[in-house]
């Protein structure tokens, strides 16, 4: 069962934009998992390039935590990823 985040309020972002920002996602490790995310991620951040994506098992080896460094230009873009990457069933967690 998914909670849901309230996405979007009226306090400012503590963050300056332009900025780097890694977005840390946790998921079943399955094949193409990390391509997943990229798909989910990169529409949002058009200057997103394969080498901006780490990927890390875990220690099992059964989940995969895949970190995607965008350059971040507004909160609303950042609040736009999350609920993409939430609202995907493969993906466990976003951070």
């Amino acid at each position: 069962m998914r909670i849901p985040i309230p996405m979007s309020d009226k306090r400012p972002s503590p963050l300056s934009f332009p900025c780097h920002f890694p977005i840390k996602v946790i998921g079943k490790n399955c094949d193409h998992f990390d391509a997943l995310v990229f798909s989910l991620v990169s529409p949002h951040a058009p200057d997103l390039s394969a080498g901006t994506i780490v990927s890390r098992p875990s220690g099992r080896g059964n989940y995969l935590a895949v970190t995607v460094t965008i350059r971040a230009v507004s909160r609303e873009q950042l609040d736009t990823i999350y609920r993409q990457l939430t609202a995907c069933d493969q993906v466990i967690m976003a951070l």
